[in-house]
């Protein structure tokens, strides 16, 4: 390529001049639009600050709780339980429960194997009705003996026998009637014997000693059951049962807190099972011993109501109250704290906290419960709400939760 070619080489710069020109105007309407929206951020920052504030959320209160002198923990504990076991020792061979099976008194709740004892009973049996008929036979001897030693006696008067006829006829009655009592006592012995058999027959049934119901199975069909368990491999127990009207709460009080506790007063119970119902119950018994090692005295408290989802073992809270609960008072209500609440125009209303911002709602209280008033309409229970509200807090404020 020679120099005059070169020279001919010109660079179009139009389009770049133009392109050039063109970006930089949209370089710039971006960068006018950023600012707006910061500044409009800025702006909504000064104008909407976040606010810290501290949350409650609404719960149903008990009326009771404004009246308590006293809160204990403890159990439910039945005070008629029994481990059942048998007074003899052989292998189970049926099981008529299981847990929670309710039982009568007196009924046959499971048997052992009774083929010996019960051929023993049988053998007792048998040899009862041989002496009755021993018994039988030595009475007809009696009865002979003595009509012939009276006969015997009207003779030897009028001379007709001779003495020794007599007196052979006086032995034979005095022989019957030592063999009628020979037999009378061994009929005697031989129904001790059949009621020796009989109980050991039913030494095989386990009966329920008290109506109640079935806590737990110790033993299955095929364990050898004895009555002290000693034996390897055996069972003592074979069921566990309770009378459930027996339950009563085991509390513990401490000993500086006693003087707050009354033969006969009223309580409320709280079952951990239960939470969302209220049982109510008396002081049954103070028991008079302390606990040293907890400075605690144990205190009973009786159900009022029985309720059969009440079962033994179950942690429990006893309120011990300074009055008996009226019908009125049995029931929780939607209760909260008068630093909650705001006035305006003669209406109330809260700040009821709505994802990260706040909403007027309005309210409308009843009369108070303790240091917190009923609300009868505008919240409910679960709701989260502002408690002393600051006085730069308003409607669609964004707040904060205050730490600690």
């Amino acid at each position: 390529m020679t120099n005059e070619d070169l020279a001919k080489l010109k660079i179009d710069k139009t389009d770049t001049v133009y392109r050039g020109r063109r970006g930089g105007k949209r370089g710039l309407l971006i960068a006018v639009a950023a600012a707006v929206v910061i500044i409009g951020f800025g702006l909504n920052a000064l104008l909407n600050p976040t606010v810290e504030v501290n949350i409650v959320t609404v719960s149903l209160v008990y009326p009771s709780q404004t009246f308590t002198l006293l809160n204990a923990s403890g159990y439910v504990v039945a005070q008629r339980k029994a481990a059942v076991s048998s007074k003899a020792t052989g292998r189970l061979e049926w099981l008529g429960v299981e847990e929670g099976s309710r039982v009568k008194q007196g009924e046959v709740i499971a048997r052992l194997e009774d083929r010996d004892v019960a051929a023993t009973r049988e053998q007792a049996a048998a040899n009862r009705e041989t002496a009755k008929f021993t018994l039988a036979q030595a009475r007809a001897e009696l009865d002979d003996a003595k009509q012939n030693f009276a006969r015997s006696k009207d003779l030897l008067a009028k001379g007709f026998i001779a003495q020794t006829d007599y007196d052979t006829a006086e032995l034979r009655y005095k022989r019957a009637l030592a063999g009628v009592s020979a037999a009378e006592a061994s009929v005697n012995a031989s129904e001790a014997s059949l009621r020796a058999a009989e109980v050991a027959v039913e030494y095989t049934r386990i009966r329920a000693p008290f109506e109640a119901v079935v806590l737990t199975k110790d033993a299955d069909v095929g364990d050898i059951v004895t009555p002290f368990g000693a034996a390897v491999n055996s069972k003592a127990a074979v069921v566990t049962i309770a009378d459930m009207s027996s339950l009563q709460v085991e509390a513990d009080v401490s000993e500086s807190n006693l003087s707050k506790v009354k033969m006969g007063g009223p309580c409320e119970i709280q079952l951990d099972a239960l939470p969302d119902q209220r049982f109510l119950g008396i002081v049954h018994m103070i028991v008079p011993t302390a606990d040293r090692s907890k400075a605690s005295v144990m205190v009973k408290v009786r159900f009022l109501d029985k309720n059969p989802r009440i079962l033994p073992e179950m942690s429990a809270k006893v309120a011990f109250l300074e009055h008996a609960v009226s019908p009125a008072e049995e029931k929780p209500v939607l209760a909260l704290h008068p630093a909650a609440l705001l006035s305006r125009d003669g209406n109330q209303y809260v700040f009821l906290v709505t994802s990260s911002r706040v909403q007027e709602a309005p309210v409308r209280v009843g009369e108070k419960l303790g240091d917190l008033v009923v609300v009868l309409d505008g919240i409910k229970a679960g709701d989260k709400i502002v408690m002393n509200p600051p006085k730069n807090l308003k409607k669609g404020s964004k707040i904060a939760i205050k730490e600690g």
